[in-house]
């Protein structure tokens, strides 16, 4: 009986070990996504299924930039990265705030892109995110933009993350393109030797209620993030610094919004404006302030 016991005991503690041993790869592979990188964005799309005769694909796009991924959050269940890019030349450049990915562990509150400026609240159970990963992507005010879980895996020397998810249409193509409504997004996250790479199967969908989605086009994206180093990136550094207080203020009113734990509906436009240049103005910084911008956008 004892040895029995005994070696019920050492099994458990081997899955414990093994088990932390794992999350820990995985919060170490999340975290090399931090600091500076020159990045390179390809997207090019490569499969038309539309029926109308005279469609015109997206142009083949690749751009170039510096960009500082700032960690924000590092605590056990939950990393967070704020992407800031550095734009002009280098003896006066410009920051951008960009893009932030907030990493969650066995996370069970979703919030899924619904076409029209919409999110569905879904709570999952327990048992489907058991050990997974969910990544979290906010547009460059904060507001939501697209999220899904997964694990990592770490294997024959490689470590990565794939997921499934709906997203609104990147701003390369919301600014040209009115025929479709919801990008279902394949995303992988993959470390590398030189730094990581953001790989992408993408469906350019059309969604209707009461029918079903219709792909009219597929694309293929591959952005390279080179690690460099991180005093390339002092600039972003430094504005971040300066502008940390702001930001928390806006995170705090986002996660009183998200707290609600309710379908989400947001206007598009305030006053003739999109969300980010209220936010982004220098006038903007007082909590007050900031939560009357956030609740005018957001629809009852």
């Amino acid at each position: 009986m004892r040895r029995v016991l005994l070696s019920i005991l050492l099994v458990s503690f081997a899955v414990t070990v093994s088990a932390q041993s794992k999350k820990k790869k995985d919060r170490n592979a999340i975290k090399s996504m931090c600091g500076c990188f020159e990045v390179t964005f390809n997207f090019a799309e490569t499969f038309n299924y539309s029926d109308d005769p005279n469609y015109k694909p997206s142009k083949t796009k690749v751009a170039k930039g510096l960009e500082w991924g700032q960690l924000v959050t590092d605590d056990n269940n939950k990393i967070s990265i704020q992407h800031l890019l550095i734009v002009g030349k280098p003896s006066s450049p410009y920051i951008v705030k960009h893009w932030r990915q907030d990493w969650l562990y066995q996370n069970t509150d979703f919030y899924m892109f619904n076409g029209d400026n919409s999110w569905i609240y879904e709570k999952k159970p327990k048992s489907e995110v058991k050990k997974q990963w969910t990544q979290k992507v906010y547009q460059v005010d904060d507001s939501p933009r697209y999220e899904g879980s997964g694990s990592w895996v770490h294997v024959d020397g490689k470590s990565y993350w794939e997921n499934r998810t709906d997203a609104p249409l990147p701003r390369r193509e919301y600014t040209k393109r009115s025929d479709y409504n919801v990008t279902v997004r394949g995303n992988r996250h993959e470390v590398t030797k030189f730094g990581w790479v953001h790989d992408q199967d993408n469906d350019k969908v059309v969604r209707k209620v009461g029918t079903e989605d219709v792909i009219i086009a597929q694309e293929k994206g591959y952005n390279t993030y080179v690690k460099v180093d991180d005093s390339r990136c002092k600039a972003a550094q430094d504005w971040w610094k300066k502008n940390y207080n702001k930001w928390a203020k806006v995170r705090t009113k986002w996660d009183e919004v998200y707290g609600r734990n309710a379908n989400l509906k947001l206007e598009s436009k305030v006053d003739n404006k999109v969300l980010y240049k209220h936010l982004f103005s220098d006038k903007v910084k007082e909590d007050k302030k900031i939560g009357e911008i956030i609740d005018a956008f957001v629809i009852k």
